[in-house]
């Protein structure tokens, strides 16, 4: 019987000093470069939906600048991830800037093969609008999927400026097509004014549950993680998580930010207690670098990105039940 070959890790920094070397997350190989891959980075380079600050369309790229100092061993879930998964950075997809529609479209063909060989992507936006041709291409193989959306903003309103497609929309466009577990998806972290009561109506509506981030403030974390386990129960998990989610003091650099948000603490122990739930896909988006500085928001970034690779070696062996 052949045997899987060890996982080609990330390029030592007892080898080579971290600010060098190759520019892939966490200075992983390429695609290219290993025989199978069980998790795959990758970027997709696209802002044409924002409704404020543009600039996560360099996204991905900060990212992966701010991986450096990943290390292969995460103590906090007792898991070396890069050992136990074949991970690999798959670059950047290549999309259109001039015509959302097509954009959306360019997202999906692109993750497929990916997600039909049976490989898990965890996505660097890039802009919210990502989110919804990433479930549309998970759902194809697990049917509707639990998501778990650490945002400060619903992303559920149904037009913004007549337009269905934007950073705002894609839960509710992915509600309305079906991808959605309506049993099990949740917000976390919401904060800020509205623009209407309606809006959060529209939201239950369209089958999500709130945590907001008020309730961080006077609740316990440990209570908080306990609610979100229950809401996703046994489903499959999609986890979408937009870096305004944190107050700007921890992630300056994004697009659309509100005050009073969680703490990077905060949002890795929420995705630290994931497991043993199935993370079948993911993404990170809305880093804009040119509201950051000292690299905070790309640093807060890529630790997210780690502790949900990290998630899913704990998982390793569920991505197809």
């Amino acid at each position: 019987m052949s045997q899987h070959p060890s996982p080609v890790g990330p390029l030592s920094g007892t080898e080579v000093p971290r600010y060098a070397g190759p520019s892939t997350f966490a200075r992983l190989p390429r695609v290219d470069q290993v025989e199978k891959v069980d998790v795959a980075v990758i970027g997709a380079p696209f802002d044409t939906g924002v409704s404020y600050r543009p600039g996560a369309r360099f996204g991905p790229a900060h990212i992966r600048q701010s991986s450096r100092l990943l290390r292969p061993y995460n103590s906090a879930q007792d898991v070396s991830p890069f050992a136990a998964l074949q991970v690999a950075d798959a670059g950047d997809m290549v999309i259109n800037p001039f015509d959302i529609e097509e954009a959306i479209g360019q997202v999906r063909e692109q993750a497929a093969p990916y997600v039909d060989n049976g490989t898990r992507l965890v996505t660097l936006g890039g802009d919210h609008t990502l989110a919804l041709p990433l479930l549309r291409t998970v759902t194809l193989e697990h049917g509707p999927v639990a998501v778990l959306h650490f945002d400060a903003h619903l992303d559920t309103w149904d037009t913004y400026f007549g337009a269905p497609y934007t950073h705002g929309t894609p839960f509710r466009r992915a509600s309305e097509e079906g991808l959605v577990d309506h049993s099990a998806s949740m917000h976390v972290g919401i904060r800020g004014p509205l623009y209407d009561r309606a809006d959060l109506e529209d939201d239950a509506a369209a089958g999500f549950r709130i945590l907001s981030s008020r309730q961080f403030a006077r609740d316990s974390l440990d209570g908080l993680i306990e609610r979100m386990l229950d809401r996703l129960g046994d489903r499959p998990v999609y986890v979408s998580i937009d870096i305004d989610v944190l107050d700007p003091a921890h992630a300056p650099g994004t697009g659309t930010p509100e005050a009073g948000g969680l703490t990077s603490r905060e949002l890795l122990e929420m995705i630290r207690a994931l497991p043993p739930r199935n993370v079948v896909g993911a993404d990170v988006v809305e880093v804009s670098p040119a509201y950051d500085h000292a690299e905070l928001t790309g640093i807060a970034a890529s630790h997210v990105v780690y502790e949900l690779i990290s998630a899913m070696a704990l998982t390793h062996g569920k991505a197809t039940s």
